[in-house]
């Protein structure tokens, strides 16, 4: 199964592929979208969603994992942040994938145990869960493989049924 995982955000979305065989993993492919900060928002989720439609298209994966949102403070970034996950969402839906989601705790716990665990406590363990040289970069990156990472360990996946988000 290959699973792509997303970490939202409208100046950086960060992506990942991986492929899953039994209790294996095998990266295929990750980066990052860049919007520049002097662009219109709606030039912003244009080339977001664009540019993931096109990964789609390229990579073929079976199931999105996106990460959900929390924010405290800024509400204004929180609705940018809200803006390009939804773009995300289309982008994955229209390209025929399933979209499952997943909230910060689900994902440091399923990668570390922990759901306090730290962001370079994560970083670490995609590092050594995908068998990789080095944490990816940017910090979005990382944090969009641990968000496939977290669906090939979730009962979803493992018991193979749908249960909407």
């Amino acid at each position: 199964m290959k699973i792509l995982g997303i970490d939202p955000g409208y100046a950086i979305l960060g992506w990942g592929i991986i492929e899953q065989t039994g209790n294996r993993f095998r990266v295929i492919e990750y980066g990052s979208i860049t919007t520049a900060k002097d662009m219109l928002m709606s030039e912003r989720l244009e080339i977001l969603y664009d540019e993931l439609r096109e990964i789609i298209r390229e990579n073929n994966p079976d199931v999105a994992s996106i990460e959900k949102l929390f924010f405290n403070t800024n509400t204004t970034t929180a609705i940018n942040v809200s803006q390009a996950r939804g773009v995300a969402i289309l982008a994955c839906i229209k390209g025929g994938l399933d979209v499952k989601e997943y909230t910060p705790l689900q994902i440091k716990q399923a990668l570390v145990g922990y759901g306090r665990a730290d962001k370079k406590q994560i970083q670490f363990m995609v590092k050594t869960m995908l068998n990789l040289k080095e944490v990816p970069k940017p910090d979005d990156t990382a944090d969009a493989l641990a968000a496939a990472i977290c669906h090939a360990h979730s009962a979803d996946n493992r018991l193979n049924i749908k249960i909407s988000g």
